[in-house]
């Protein structure tokens, strides 16, 4: 089972997301103590053990796509095996990637009745 479960980087400095990507195709998790990284993890659909005892990233746990593992042997195991066994394809509770395209239509609507407004 640990052959599955990468190292996907120095844990509480983070990893940089494309180098996440490849875990997937291993079909394993990822154990991280970063919360930049777990959220990334979370985006690109790769399950992720939470090597620490909390998470500013509640959101991945509330979808599945992290476990809390602390820092003990014998709890990071059990939360590989969690994760190796939990369904993928959560919903990414970070949005859809589309916000700045929303700003932008909102911005311009804006303008069009700023500008409706001092045409009278």
């Amino acid at each position: 089972m640990m052959k599955k479960v990468q190292e996907c980087g120095p844990g509480a400095e983070g990893v940089r997301a494309t180098r996440a990507a490849r875990v997937p195709a291993a079909g394993g998790g990822c154990p991280s103590g970063a919360d930049r990284f777990r959220r990334e993890a979370c985006i690109l659909g790769v399950p992720c053990v939470t090597l620490r005892d909390n998470t500013e990233r509640p959101e991945t746990l509330d979808v599945g796509a992290n476990v809390l593992a602390g820092v003990s042997s014998e709890r990071i195991m059990d939360g590989a095996r969690q994760i190796l066994e939990a369904e993928t394809g959560w919903k990414n509770p970070f949005g859809d990637g589309r916000a700045g395209e929303r700003i932008l239509q909102y911005l311009s609507d804006s303008r069009e009745s700023l500008d409706d407004l001092t045409n009278f």
